[in-house]
């Protein structure tokens, strides 16, 4: 497997940007795609604001910050992704989408690159049947925040090579994280254990046993989650949560994947957390 000189990024949302500057501050040329060309500005505008408050925090410098936006090209043409080494996708959780991007892929990129999904819930397998180089394609999921925290599941697809999960594995400690391995199961690893933990927390507020602050102080203090589970729901995003406790309820079968009444209503209100301003908490000026 040739090494990983210059890396796409297709989709610019908070993981895809989060990634995308977790590649410069690597010092990896990184090429950004984006569907129009306000969105692409909103990315950049959003990766130099994070970097500055990196500055600001000591935890780069100045020309670090600089050179690191050197290193940064976004775009709206798929074609600029030509040349690149690894494309990692953080497009939209759905399948349909996901496969057509990495079917159009086929024809644009080489045959040594690798293709990754940034999926959290989806089958890498199902998506790889799309492209005519299943075996090139691997899962790669970071976490969000993706500048922040340090786990990559590196997931092998029923077709992955060893040399493709290899290199997927190899290039994540390259840009500094700590992956691990997992099979192509529902969920894989972090989710699989995580998801129903977060259903369990919605139903003990549904159930009036204790108020969101309490619910979150307990597994804080209790258990040494640096963030309580209803908080968490809120940063992960109600949508998202749902959409990933929908796809394993299906594949597992398992009512405890199920999303709550609660969480309906919340996606329903558009009370999506972080993102929309208000979730489990108030976020324009408390909680």
């Amino acid at each position: 497997m040739s090494e990983i000189r210059k890396v796409g990024v297709i989709g610019l949302g908070a993981m895809g940007a989060g990634i995308a500057q977790v590649c410069i501050q690597a010092g990896i040329p990184t090429v950004g795609r984006e569907v129009t060309a306000e969105l692409c500005e909103r990315a950049r505008a959003g990766i130099e604001r994070q970097l500055a408050r990196g500055v600001e925090r000591e935890r780069l410098t100045e020309a670090e910050k600089d050179e690191a936006l050197t290193l940064l090209e976004l775009t709206t043409e798929l074609g600029a992704l030509s040349g690149c080494d690894l494309v990692i996708e953080a497009i939209v959780e759905e399948l349909g989408p996901k496969q057509h991007l990495f079917g159009e892929l086929d024809g644009i990129v080489g045959g040594g690159c690798v293709l990754a999904t940034n999926t959290s819930a989806l089958s890498v397998t199902e998506i790889a049947s799309a492209t005519a180089r299943p075996e090139r394609v691997v899962g790669l999921h970071f976490f969000n925040p993706a500048p922040v925290l340090q786990l990559v599941e590196v997931v092998k697809g029923e077709l992955s090579s060893d040399g493709t999960v290899d290199a997927a594995f190899a290039f994540a400690q390259r840009i500094g994280k700590q992956p691990i391995r997992a099979r192509d199961t529902p969920g894989f690893v972090v989710n699989r254990i995580l998801i129903p933990t977060l259903i369990d927390a919605v139903r003990v507020l549904e159930e009036g046993t204790a108020s969101a602050e309490d619910i979150d102080a307990g597994m804080k203090l209790g258990t040494g989650w640096p963030i309580g589970p209803l908080a968490l729901i809120d940063l992960i995003g109600v949508d998202v949560t749902v959409h990933a406790a929908e796809a394993m309820a299906a594949a597992y079968g398992d009512p405890r994947f199920n999303p709550t009444e609660t969480l309906a209503r919340m996606l329903e209100a558009g009370q999506l957390g972080r993102k929309s301003g208000r979730g489990f908490y108030s976020y324009d000026g408390g909680a």
